[in-house]
């Protein structure tokens, strides 16, 4: 009998620099043709396993690690990390890491080189996977030029082009747009079911089961807490942490009291919600002189709005908020800050207005600790040294990382590292807070729990949130926007603009169970709400 593909045993590792270890005890095997799920909360183990699995631990991650892994029964401790990348290929949560190219042909190309085929086998190889992916009109684009979606995409048409025998997906949905996420997810069950062995880390549980995952890993504290067929995931997993479908979370939350109303941007009660805060009139962009990519945009932020930003991957989203923040100014028309141009104001003074998380925190990330990450904005604002300590601790408490506050930024987990940059936000005490794919590589109760502590801030006069999750727009949006081809498709509340489901289609959104309960039960509730609250109707 062969051996399988994988097999991991007692497998345990502690990092040089942490106390606690990361993953304990973990032993399995997985199977020729097999898509294992592995969820669990952000910072449980997930990828610190995927980094043992794929070498990066012990050759580039430094720490004691003990246990085994076997490639198709061979112990893998010995080997260089080219032959490892020939046998498993690995598309990281963050795709900034990942890609060294400047163009997504010689990306893509890049581990098919360093195996030394013929260049005509390269080229075949490199078009076969970009069509896979649907992605062959990014072939001669520039890199630095994606959005983050479209680049999530190349780093995974690269690991494809080296026709690995098993594919391990760290969070490969979190920066997708959810039709291109539903588009890789059947790209992953049409590769099992050719005989390749897939483990996928993924916190959007209830998007992986749609290709029914052979089986599911539940991680907690670093250890196996279940490993079985989706039908008993439901009775070991906390529906709190791990995002459910929106029935079988109410079902469960039948059980436990409603949940607290939260008050939502006290901040801008009784300041008038009719004044503008930022105001974008007849906005055009285009990174090229050539090439327009904002079109005609018009619309204004106003006190008490908490906006969704949706729409497909590559339409522009990011780049509208960035004239928002400074960062980009209009190659036509204006954007206005508190009534001034921001060609007149500096990114530091608009800062003090409006905080941006940026979609990758490795973007932003850089002090020796996560305490001095979240002083750094304050400091540069003039706020007291008394006042500065007591915004990071607050901050620290509302992305539930005040255990983190020595740990180095860069050290922990993505899921963490995300948290850590919205707290550098969110410690500046700014008016207005921006966030580009808040949830990316966070657990559904990390989110849910930040999410409803940010909204609840009196700092906060206007909240706007780029997201692929519609779910995030349905609980906590007051005001959706649809943004594709670099124009307004769509700006109205929640219930107006998500109930046609035409229009979400058109722009690569795709209905949820959570979406639709909530338009069912519109007509008795008047406003859209959590599962969690819906079970108490």
């Amino acid at each position: 009998m062969p051996n399988p593909p994988l097999v991991i045993e007692n497998l345990s590792f502690r990092y040089r620099d942490r106390q606690e270890t990361a993953i304990r005890n973990i032993s399995f095997e997985a199977q020729p043709g097999e898509v294992l799920l592995i969820a669990g909360a952000s910072g449980c183990g997930k990828t610190t396993l995927i980094r043992c699995i794929n070498g990066l631990i012990p050759r580039s991650y430094k720490g004691e690690m003990t246990g085994s892994v076997r490639v198709f029964g061979e112990d893998t401790s010995t080997w260089k990390l080219a032959q490892i990348s020939q046998k498993i290929g690995t598309v990281l949560q963050d795709p900034e890491r990942q890609i060294l190219g400047t163009k997504v042909l010689n990306e893509v190309a890049f581990g098919l080189e360093n195996l030394g085929l013929p260049r005509d086998e390269i080229l075949e190889r490199v078009d076969e996977a970009l069509r896979l992916l649907k992605i062959f009109h990014l072939r001669e684009r520039e890199t630095f030029t994606l959005s983050g979606g479209e680049k999530q995409k190349v780093a995974l048409a690269g690991v494809l082009a080296m026709r690995p025998s098993i594919l391990l997906l760290d969070e490969p949905l979190a920066s997708l747009d959810p039709a291109s996420a539903l588009d890789a997810l059947d790209t992953a069950r049409f590769l099992a079911d050719q005989g390749m062995t897939i483990l996928m880390v993924e916190h959007r549980v209830e998007d992986v089961l749609r290709i029914q995952p052979e089986r599911v890993m539940f991680m907690s504290g670093g250890e196996i807490r279940y490993l079985g067929s989706l039908s008993g995931l439901s009775k070991v997993v906390n529906y709190r942490e791990v995002k459910l479908r929106a029935e079988e979370i109410v079902e469960r939350a039948r059980q436990d009291p409603p949940p607290a109303e939260i008050r939502i941007l006290p901040g801008a009660a009784g300041k008038g919600e009719s004044e503008a805060l930022v105001k974008f009139e007849d906005v055009a962009f285009g990174y090229e002189s050539d090439v327009e990519v904002l079109h005609g945009i018009n619309l204004e932020i106003r006190r008490g709005d908490v906006i969704a930003v949706l729409g497909p991957n590559g339409a522009g989203k990011t780049t509208f908020v960035k004239h928002a923040i400074g960062l980009l100014k209009p190659k036509r028309g204006r954007v206005l800050v508190n009534g001034r141009d921001t060609r007149e104001s500096s990114v530091a003074q608009i800062a003090s207005t409006l905080g941006y998380v940026f979609q990758s925190p490795s973007h932003m990330l850089f002090a020796p600790t996560v305490r001095e990450e979240l002083s750094f904005g304050p400091k540069n604002l003039r706020h007291s040294e008394e006042q500065i300590e007591q915004e990071v601790k607050e901050a620290l408490r509302i992305v539930n990382l005040s255990d983190k506050e020595q740990d180095p930024p860069l050290a922990l987990s993505f899921g963490q590292q995300k948290r850590v940059s919205i707290a550098a936000i969110l410690a500046m005490q700014s008016r207005i807070l921006v966030m580009d794919e808040p949830t990316a590589g966070q657990d559904y109760q990390n989110y849910m729990n930040f999410m409803d502590s940010i909204l609840q801030l009196p700092s906060f006069e206007a909240i706007l949130f780029i997201t692929h999750d519609v779910d995030l727009a349905v609980i906590y949006a007051n005001r959706v926007l649809i943004v594709n081809d670099g124009r307004l498709i769509a700006d109205g509340k929640p219930q107006d603009v998500l109930r046609d489901f035409d229009q979400l289609k058109a722009n690569r959104l795709v209905p949820t169970s959570l979406l639709a309960l909530n338009l069912e039960h519109f007509p008795a509730t008047g406003r859209f709400m959590k599962a969690e609250a819906l079970a108490h109707i």
